[in-house]
């Protein structure tokens, strides 16, 4: 068994702390899977931007999931315990989420590419059946690197202290538990996960070099602000992701002075992307008032024919 500190520290505060994360959660869970769930029913947006959208928001859920609810029981905990087999559970659903959000971001920043860049060619370069493949080898590409590290973590031997200093059960605050030399671990972190985050980062950096070049090419003002408007959801998305990620994966140190990081990374980020998407998306907030429409309509229907 293992103890997650977490915010033990602060003990007068953890019935505010538990009020506040379970809005948070509530809000996370209601936004995601409510824009999985009208994605899913308005075919007006099942075009790639949306499914790759689709995807982040279950991938935000997910993410959610492994962490939030242990931490919320935590706070009112009193040994705080969590099996080695639940840890590596949590550890797996958080590596997964944040492996697929990193192929899905910059997998929406080549399509915001194809889309400004190529918009001739975008339907025949971005077609459907080529997103959902896109998303097929995602989710198994984000599985396969998944199990190789929860892998890795179970060839550890824990015997010294059983205190996780974090709200989560993390990589590098179990490797400080371990009496096995974690170096095939922290090998196989830079054999798989280093060339992802370099491939994804690249692609988005990259697609977001032709996007600005293609719009400040552009002479109509009002075909410029269109241009922008496009990408620049996605565009603050992926700025806010990476640069938690960028402060997140640099050497911990002792205690839990990360806990701050890691609360926006893995908590905040999943509750802000369905807003970020949907409040300045017409086309989100048209099939919304659609879905809204259609239900009001079928309850009133529903309503006459019983009466």
């Amino acid at each position: 068994m293992f103890i997650l500190v977490g915010f033990s520290d602060h003990p007068d505060l953890k019935t505010l702390l538990f009020l506040v994360f379970s809005a948070i959660y509530l809000m996370t869970m209601l936004g995601n899977l409510g824009l999985v769930v009208l994605i899913y029913l308005e075919r007006r947006l099942h075009t790639p931007m949306y499914i790759f959208l689709g995807n982040l928001a279950l991938m935000d859920s997910c993410c959610s999931c492994a962490i939030t609810p242990k931490m919320l029981e935590n706070f009112f905990s009193v040994d705080r315990r969590i099996s080695l087999y639940e840890c590596m559970a949590q550890f797996y659903f958080l590596c997964l989420a944040e492996t697929a959000d990193c192929f899905l971001l910059a997998a929406m920043a080549y399509d915001r590419y194809m889309a400004i860049c190529n918009p001739l060619q975008y339907h025949t370069m971005m077609s459907k059946k080529l997103s959902i493949q896109m998303s097929i080898a995602t989710f198994i590409a984000s599985n396969v690197h998944s199990m190789i590290h929860v892998g890795c973590l179970l060839r550890l031997t824990f015997c010294k202290s059983n205190h996780i200093d974090h709200f989560f059960c993390d990589i590098l605050p179990l490797y400080r538990l371990s009496c096995t030399d974690p170096f095939i671990n922290e090998l196989m972190i830079y054999i798989f996960s280093m060339p992802i985050q370099v491939f994804t980062i690249a692609t988005v950096l990259v697609s977001y070099f032709y996007i600005l070049f293609t719009i400040f090419k552009i002479k109509s003002k009002d075909g410029r602000g269109k241009a922008f408007s496009t990408c620049a959801s996605h565009f603050l998305s992926v700025s806010i992701f990476y640069i938690c990620l960028l402060m997140y994966i640099r050497p911990f140190e002792e205690g839990n002075k990360d806990i701050p990081v890691a609360v926006f990374y893995t908590i905040i980020i999943p509750l802000l992307n369905p807003f970020i998407y949907s409040l300045r998306n017409k086309e989100v907030i048209n099939a919304v008032k659609k879905v809204i429409s259609t239900y009001s309509t079928f309850k009133k229907s529903s309503t006459f024919t019983t009466h």
